[in-house]
Formats: C-alpha cells, structure tokens, sequence
C-alpha cells in the first residue's frame, strides 16, 4: 500500500480508546481485590484466586479469539476495529456487576464473582484486539505508528487517573469512605456501584468515538486468504526472535505495574493510615507518566529503541532502591511512585511500538498478517504477568496474617510484605526485564527480514 499518514483527530481517537479501556483497566487493578476482601469478606486468598483463576481463563481463550479474528473478515472488509462497537456496552456492564454486591451467602458469592470476572475477561479479549493491533494497521508510517503509540499511552495514564487519582472523590460523592479511618468498607458498596457505572458510561463513549474516528487501512501485501490454523500462526511467530523476547519484555512490565497498582491501597490504608492517601502517590505517577508519554517518543528517535528500553527498565530500578532502604518513608513511596511512572510509561510505548513492528515482520517471512494474533499473544503475556502477580501477592498476604476484617493495626509480617511487594519484588522483575533487552534487538531483526522493494 501506499505511505499514508494519519490525522490528529485520529490520532486523538487512538487516546480516547485507550482512556476508556484503562479506566476499567486500572480501577479494576487498584480497587477490585480490595472489594472482595473489605466489602464482599472474601478471605484474601480466595479473592486472589478468582482473579488468578479469571486470568488463566483469558490466557486461554486469547488464541482462540486471536485465530478468530486472523480468520474473521467484517462485511467493511476490516478485521479488528468493529469489536470496538460491538463489545463496548457488554463490557461496560460486566465492570458494574463486578462491583456489585448481591448480599448472598460466601460461597455462592463466590462462584458469581468468577463467573462475572469470567465474563469480563473474555469481553476484554474482544476489545483488546484492536487496542492492541490498529496501531500497526492504521498506518504503515513508523513515526505514525509512534505517535500514536505515544497518544494511547497518554490516553492510558488520563484513563489511570480517572480509575485511581479520582476515584476516592467520586466514591465520597457518592457517599462513600465516611467511616472511621476512611478505609474502604462493606459499607462503600453502594458508593463504589455508583463509581462503576459512571466508568462503565465514559468506557462505552470511548468505545465509540474510537470506532467513529480511526480506520484500518494496512492490508496484506499477498492475496492469500486461506484459514490459518492456530499451530500455523503460533509457528510464525515462535520463528520470530523479537515477538519472544518482547513477550518477556511485556510480562516483566506488566508484574510490576500490576505489584504496584495492587498493593499501592494496602500501603496507604495500613502503613499510612487512610486509603485516601493513595490519591496523592498515585497522582505523582500520573502526572509524570503523562509527561514522559510526551517526550517518549522524541527520546527513542535521539538515542534508538533498545537504548530507550533499556533506560525505562534502568529507571524503575534504581527508583526502587529508597524505598527499599526506608519503606515507611513518605519520600520513598513518593519517589517509588515517580520512577514506575517514567520507567513503565517508556515501556508502553516500546512494547507497542515493538508489536506493529513485530507484525510487518511476520508478515515479511511468511506472507500474512496476523496482526490480531500478535496483538492476542501479548495480551496473554500480560495476563500471565497479572495472574502470577495477584497470585503472589494473595499467597504472600495470606502467609504473612493479613486480617479482611481488620480496619487497622495488621501483623508487623503483613505491612513488612506489602512493602516488600512494592519494593523487593518489582526489583528483581526489573533486572530481569534488563537482562531481556540486552538480549532483545528488534531493528536488527527488521532490517534482515525487510523486502527489498520495502
């Protein structure tokens, strides 16, 4: 196809995808353990297990969706942008019945939680499809496809802060955290139905306008239709170096991210004294991951992309290293806060940048796109990354006494794991996500494989 560039306007429905999506995204992440523990009294490690066992179904069901869509045309002749119309209303539904208390007994309490989670996972699959793979098929441009990268990850943190920074005031608005302690209680059941279904109407606005403004306009360069098996997909990619290792690369990510999102209200509402004191961590890394969503891309064309990987992955690490030292310093969990937010803000934007290359490379050396089982195979890495990073910390948690029905005053052994889950942990995920890049060359790899009339 010819060299086509993309517009701001949409560009910008790129951003407010990509806002939506991780409204739900993050205030599931931050808010959906502590849910089930402090409001449904699930008992930590059963709450963990449903999202442990939750993930493990999406791992599944990502190459059958995936292999779908490889082998799925719409009558417009696209492949992934329609499940944006079609899956936004579902799944906007299932993050209010996720916050919903149904006041029955636990263990019918929890087959509904999985049940729903199920649900919710596998709608999320839908739609990750073309939040994962219209960066490479709406432009065939590398600075487009950067730019836009750059747009969803600034979209994603807008959406991070909608589902975190402001999440306490809204649950306030809506009568919740009234409490002594202001710390999330059965009590904020209604006030946080109330929080879901006012992200669940701003994810479905996102849906659409997404759907409304972008296009897909990269088509395989051969004719070939024929069904793909998905032994034939997955052997594609497994003989591509740089989907392997940026599957790692993404795993590495996504433990941390999902580490620090996690266990950031355990810190604030047991080591701090109040969930509220969240809001402010959480606005430092907001703020400054919009920011580096900004200059990411200006960095990566000054010093390369493995350059730029490798520093994200340098910043999350020594920005770990304070509060390892004094976990119960403010400073610290402030400036634990700022590193993940320049460090996993880089990341973003080059894994993404990483699959649309991955996808042209694929196609280079076997003649077809496959761009939504590249874009399902990193959804599986990550859902990997968050089921053993929940499983972790519920397992860690439990082990160490942590009490649900607890307002205040856990064992000395739980406020020692949760630091050491916002410490410790994301510190040797850090060095081995370094240890992957050094290994990782993707430039190398495009240029050995481009054709010459490319």
């Amino acid at each position: 196809m010819k060299k086509t560039m993309i517009s701001l306007k949409e560009k910008l429905g790129f951003m407010t995808f990509s806002t939506s999506s991780n409204i739900v995204f993050n205030f599931k992440n931050i808010y959906y353990l502590i849910f089930l523990t402090n409001v449904l009294k699930v008992p930590v490690l059963t709450a963990g297990t449903i999202l442990t066992l939750g993930t493990i179904w999406d791992a599944v069901n990502d190459p059958l969706i995936g292999i779908f869509s490889a082998n799925h045309t719409f009558r417009n002749g696209e492949k992934v942008r329609p499940y944006a119309l079609w899956c936004a209303v579902p799944w906007a539904v299932t993050i209010v019945l996720m916050f919903s208390d149904f006041k029955t007994g636990q263990t019918l309490t929890v087959i509904l939680c999985l049940v729903i989670y199920f649900i919710f996972e596998a709608l999320y699959t839908f739609l990750a499809m073309p939040y994962n793979s219209m960066g490479s098929l709406a432009s065939n441009i590398d600075s487009d496809r950067k730019s836009i990268n750059a747009f969803r990850s600034l979209g994603g943190c807008l959406g991070s802060g909608i589902g975190s920074v402001a999440v306490t005031p809204l649950v306030k608005l809506f009568g919740g955290l009234q409490g002594e302690g202001a710390i999330i209680g059965s009590g904020d059941a209604p006030a946080l139905l109330k929080t879901a279904i006012l992200m669940g109407v701003i994810c479905i606005i996102g849906c659409l306008t997404h759907y409304f403004t972008t296009k897909e306009r990269v088509k395989q360069s051969s004719d070939d239709e024929s069904r793909i098996s998905l032994f034939q997909a997955y052997r594609m990619l497994f003989k591509c170096r740089s989907w392997v290792l940026n599957m790692f690369y993404i795993i590495c990510y996504g433990i941390i991210t999902v580490l620090i999102m996690n266990n950031i209200n355990y810190y604030a509402a047991y080591i701090m004294g109040s969930s509220a004191k969240a809001t402010p961590i959480l606005a430092v890394y907001l703020v400054v991951a919009i920011l580096t969503s900004i200059f990411t891309p200006m960095v990566d064309s000054r010093i390369g992309r493995k350059n730029t990987m490798i520093l994200g992955a340098v910043l999350q690490l020594v920005g770990k290293i304070p509060f390892i030292i004094n976990p119960y310093s403010v400073a610290s969990i402030y400036i634990n806060a700022l590193s993940v937010g320049l460090g996993s803000t880089i990341t973003f934007v080059m894994f993404n940048t990483n699959r649309n290359n991955i996808a042209d490379i694929v196609e280079w050396k076997n003649g077809r796109r496959i761009d939504s089982m590249v874009a399902a195979g990193d959804n599986l890495a990550s859902k990997l990354a968050e089921a053993g990073a929940v499983q972790l910390m519920a397992f860690a948690l439990s082990r160490a006494g942590f009490d649900e029905a607890l307002k205040m005053n856990q064992t000395s052994a739980t406020l020692q794991t949760i630091c050491a889950l916002l410490g410790w942990a994301p510190l040797i995920v850090s060095i081995i996500m370094l240890i992957v890049l050094i290994r990782m060359d993707i430039q190398k790899e495009m240029e050995e494989c481009r054709p010459v009339t490319e």
